[in-house]
């Protein structure tokens, strides 16, 4: 395993929901956990190359950071079913599905969170007024973090 794939494996892994995963590929054993503090920790990858090491044992700790934002401002929130990208619009070139002081409807559209390239629909479950959107655009989201802030109407 090279260093691009190592860091797209932390990516995946840091997306999904999963708090530990060992992999064995060929020459190379990755065993990457989660902290309780929302970090992924890689730990002591074994790496042998043909070429020109023999193998080799090193502890690598590599922690990636894990979005984490708090809400501002009181009221009730909309949490993430899934962990995910958080879209505030369908598309780059089109407007938000809702911005702050929004009055929204039960069942309306409020943003997407794409999870495996699937884009899914998060719908406000009650008729409510927006107060605050939480995560930026584009921006990973863990499971039951909140997403929005919001007044019962």
């Amino acid at each position: 395993m090279d260093f691009k794939e190592i860091k797209e494996l932390i990516k995946i892994f840091d997306e999904s929901g999963l708090s530990t995963l060992s992999i064995t590929k060929q020459n190379a054993k990755i065993k990457l956990e989660k902290k309780a503090l929302g970090q992924a920790i890689l730990e002591s990858p074994t790496l042998a190359s043909h070429t020109t090491l023999q193998e080799t044992s090193q502890n690598i700790p590599l922690e990636v950071p894990i979005a984490a934002s708090s809400p501002t401002t009181s009221g009730e929130s909309i949490n993430s079913p899934m962990v995910g990208t958080f879209y505030r619009c369908p598309s780059p070139d089109t407007p938000a599905y809702v911005n702050v002081g929004d009055k929204v409807k039960r069942g309306q559209t409020l943003a997407i969170i794409e999870a495996m390239k699937i884009m899914n629909e998060i719908e406000a479950e009650f008729d409510c007024v927006i107060k605050e959107i939480i995560p930026n655009d584009a921006q990973p989201v863990e499971y039951n973090s909140p997403l929005f802030i919001v007044e019962k109407l």
